[in-house]
C-alpha cells in the first residue's frame, strides 16, 4: 500500500520538486500551500498531486489541514516541513511584525505540523519527519537574524524530537540547503549571484530542487531507518559542519 506524503509549501520551489519526487516515487502526496492559489492550480493539473491550502503559523488551520489529508488519502507516514518565507532587515531596524512572522511560519509551524501527526505515527511503529532547515540556520547571515533563528531552531526540534521517537520507528532529520536555483534566488542581481554567492561555492555553482528533493526521497525510504537525528547539509560544500 503506498504510503501519504505530506508536504509543507509543496506547490512552488524546492517544495514542488519534492512533491513530484515523492509522487513519481510512488506516495500518495498532498502538497500544502498557504496563498498563491493560480500557482497552485497549474501545480495540481500539471502533476496530478491533491493540493491543500492553509497557513501552516496557525495550529488550528494545521489540525484540519491534516484532518482533510487523512480523509481524502490516509494517515500521515512521511511529513516535510518545508513551508517558509523570507522578511529580511538589518537587526536594529527590524521591526517586530518581521521577526514574529519567520519565527511562527517557519519554526512555529513545526509544532503545528508534527503535533497532528506524531501520536499517529507513534501507533502505527512508523513515521518519517523530515525538516527543510537552511544553510544560514547553520552559519548565520546578515541581516537574517530572524531567518537563522528559526531554521537553527529547527535543528535543535529535530533532535529533540527524533531521541523521543527513536524507539518506536519515527525518524526525524534535517536537511540544510544551500544556495539553491529558485525563484527566490534567481530574483538577485546577475551581479550580486556571480560576484558574491558563487564564489563561495566550491562546486561552483547553485544546487537544484531536484537534488534537495533526492535527499527527502532518502530519508523518506525504509533504506534511511538508521538515520535519525541527523542534519545532511546540501550546499555544494559552501559550509562543513
Amino acid at each position: 500500500m503506498a504510503r501519504v506524503s505530506l508536504v509543507t509549501g509543496g506547490t512552488r520551489g524546492i517544495g514542488a520538486a519534492i512533491s513530484k519526487a515523492l509522487h513519481a516515487a510512488g506516495y500518495k502526496v498532498a502538497a500544502n500551500y498557504g496563498g498563491n492559489d493560480e500557482v497552485a492550480a497549474r501545480f495540481k493539473a500539471d502533476t496530478g498531486i491533491n493540493v491543500y491550502k492553509w497557513d501552516v503559523s496557525s495550529y488550528d488551520a494545521c489540525v484540519e489541514g491534516v484532518k482533510r489529508v487523512t480523509a481524502d488519502l490516509g494517515p500521515v507516514d512521511v511529513l516535510v516541513n518545508n513551508a517558509g518565507i523570507t522578511r529580511d532587515g538589518m537587526f536594529h531596524r527590524m521591526k517586530p511584525e518581521q521577526w514574529l512572522a519567520v519565527i511562527n511560519t517557519n519554526l512555529v509551524s513545526l509544532f503545528n505540523m508534527c503535533r497532528p501527526v506524531i501520536e499517529g505515527m507513534r501507533e502505527r511503529k512508523f513515521g518519517r519527519i523530515i525538516n527543510i532547515s537552511s544553510i544560514n540556520g547553520q552559519k548565520g547571515q546578515i541581516g537574517q537574524t530572524n531567518y537563522s533563528a528559526a531554521k537553527a531552531g529547527e535543528i535543535g526540534f529535530t533532535k529533540a524530537l527524533a531521541l523521543e521517537n527513536a524507539r518506536v520507528g519515527v525518524t526525524v532529520n534535517a536537511i540544510c540547503p544551500g544556495y539553491i536555483n529558485t525563484d527566490m534566488v534567481k530574483a538577485m542581481s546577475k551581479d550580486v549571484l556571480e560576484k558574491s554567492i558563487l564564489p563561495l561555492i566550491p562546486i561552483g555553482r547553485l544546487g537544484e530542487p531536484e537534488e534537495v528533493a533526492r535527499c527527502v526521497l532518502f530519508l523518506a525510504s525504509d533504506d534511511a531507518g538508521l538515520i535519525t537525528g541527523s542534519t545532511l547539509t546540501a550546499n555544494g560544500g559552501q559550509f562543513m559542519a
